[in-house]
């Protein structure tokens, strides 16, 4: 009996053990992960806002992210964050034509902006899904990354026609400045992906350049 207790309590603090080392394992790995971020985040030009929007997702990761991947992120918080923003504006245009409010083109008008960035940046997220880091020389890397940046850019374009759009325009105080909060964020948000994603594409294309032969 007094053996089988023993052999128990072995088998207790053997797995405590394994658990244990398990979970400091897991904890190191986000750590790096969180790091990461937290280093190219720095890169652009709202660094808190950055590591805020993607911390999140270094728990999702077993071991440290590359730059690809953290730029993919990156774009699709920024997709998210569109449709979220375009949600709103939606409500807002609706309510607004329903009561035939003076205001209702200048809200038309911003999501008119936004609907457009939707589409930009979900060809960018679809664009990026092509790109992949196999260690050869991609042909087609120069195509895609270009058509990634036109559209991120063109994104951050729309933005800011949005925001300009209520320049001038006696829209309700409170509406006025939720809109322009949530669309100055969103272009914040569009602006970090885009700089994540020139990191990426620059450290792509070094590494792609062939080191000329020993004589």
């Amino acid at each position: 009996m007094a053996q089988l207790v023993r052999l128990y309590c072995f088998l207790l603090c053997l797995l405590n053990f394994t658990l244990v080392r398990a979970e400091h394992s897991a904890l190191h790995r986000r750590s790096r992960a969180r790091a990461f971020i937290e280093s190219q985040c720095q890169t652009t030009l709202y660094p808190d806002l950055c590591v805020r929007c993607l911390s999140n997702y270094a728990s999702n990761f077993t071991t440290t992210l590359s730059h690809r991947q953290l730029a993919q992120i990156a774009l699709k918080v920024t997709l998210a964050r569109a449709e979220s923003t375009r949600a709103y504006v939606t409500g807002v245009a609706k309510e607004l034509n329903q009561t035939k409010a003076k205001d209702y083109e200048a809200v038309r008008g911003c999501l008119d902006q936004i609907n457009d960035g939707v589409d930009q940046l979900a060809n960018c997220v679809n664009e990026t899904e092509n790109i992949k880091e196999d260690g050869g020389i991609n042909s087609e890397f120069p195509w895609h990354a270009s058509n990634a940046q036109t559209w991120m850019s063109t994104a951050l374009t729309d933005a800011s026609m949005c925001i300009d759009g209520f320049s001038g325009r006696a829209i309700g105080g409170k509406t006025k400045t939720i809109i322009k909060a949530k669309v100055l964020n969103l272009q914040q948000v569009t602006s970090n992906a885009l700089a994540l994603f020139n990191r990426f594409a620059a450290r792509y294309r070094s590494s792609q350049v062939k080191k000329p032969k020993a004589p």
